[in-house]
């Protein structure tokens, strides 16, 4: 039987909770991993090993969390904001994200507020489904 929403948020949470040592009622489906939960770089790695270990999966490097999207280089900033191509990378990279309120506002410090645990939820859900289907 697959996982509800509900499953996966519970499992989320305790991954959470011991990957960034916050406490339960802290870890909702709009909090963002940087703002509300303190997460920093570093933390998203062991965010994505834990949840591979608690959900069974693979999740390759950069599938979760994009890399270098908002790198100067990447093409995909000017002027301290997203540019058009780079709201429309995010979207295809990001299918589990709210792309359209970084979209509304695309300065480059907006970016953070795409991880929240709800896009971890979504995410995990697509994942699970394709593997299922497999």
């Amino acid at each position: 039987m697959p996982m509800t929403q509900d499953d996966i948020l519970t499992k989320v949470r305790t991954t959470l909770c011991d990957a960034l040592g916050v406490d339960e009622d802290e870890v909702t489906l709009e909090s963002t991993l940087v703002g509300d939960l303190g997460a920093e770089s570093i933390d998203f790695l062991d965010i994505v090993f834990r949840l591979e270990k608690n959900f069974s999966l693979k999740i390759p490097r950069g599938e979760l969390f994009p890399e270098s999207l908002a790198s100067a280089d990447s093409g995909f900033v000017k002027d301290g904001k997203v540019t058009t191509e780079g709201i429309a990378e995010l979207r295809k990279r990001m299918p589990h994200a709210d792309v359209d309120k970084l979209a509304a506002d695309p300065r480059v410090q907006n970016i953070q507020e795409l991880f929240t645990v709800g896009m971890i939820v979504k995410f995990l859900q697509n994942k699970l489904a394709k593997s299922a289907a497999a």
